[in-house]
């Protein structure tokens, strides 16, 4: 899978250990920045990652910040962009079962990188289940994206 990353600085050496061990399974990297650990804004990232997700570049995308609430209220700004912040396993898989989200949020202040690794799998390997109750619910969810 093509999966596209992005970080502000506190989130920098969280993507790195991500990147590795997304590698090692096989996936495809998009690294959409930052690329040090400079201070850094971290709408920009979610900027990036997005539009490495509508254009095709990537399938999925992984933002880390601070605490991740910052990368997924911008990531979320974007049409087309499900973004959910997921600190525990239930939620990374049940997230793309359920509600078809393309981008993970995690927070580098707030949890460990083994953590951050499962979850980041998790959110990965997991695939929409495509029962109608949640293509209503998301055909909803495009309604209010639509009309805003």
């Amino acid at each position: 899978m093509k999966v596209a990353f992005g970080c502000d600085h506190a989130g920098f050496a969280l993507k790195r250990w991500l990147i590795e061990k997304a590698t090692a399974v096989g996936h495809e990297i998009v690294d959409c920045g930052a690329m040090d650990e400079r201070p850094s804004d971290y709408p920009d990232f979610a900027r990036a990652v997005g539009e490495a997700l509508n254009s095709g570049k990537a399938e999925r995308g992984v933002l880390v910040c601070g605490s991740g609430v910052g990368a997924s209220v911008a990531a979320n700004k974007i049409h087309g962009i499900r973004a959910g912040l997921c600190h525990d396993t239930y939620s990374a898989h049940q997230g793309v079962e359920h509600d078809n989200i393309n981008m993970l949020c995690l927070g580098s202040r707030i949890i460990g990188v083994e953590l951050a690794a499962e979850l980041m799998h998790a959110f990965l390997n997991a695939k929409f289940s495509g029962e109608e109750r949640h293509v209503r619910r998301l055909k909803k969810v495009d309604e209010i994206e639509g009309d805003n």
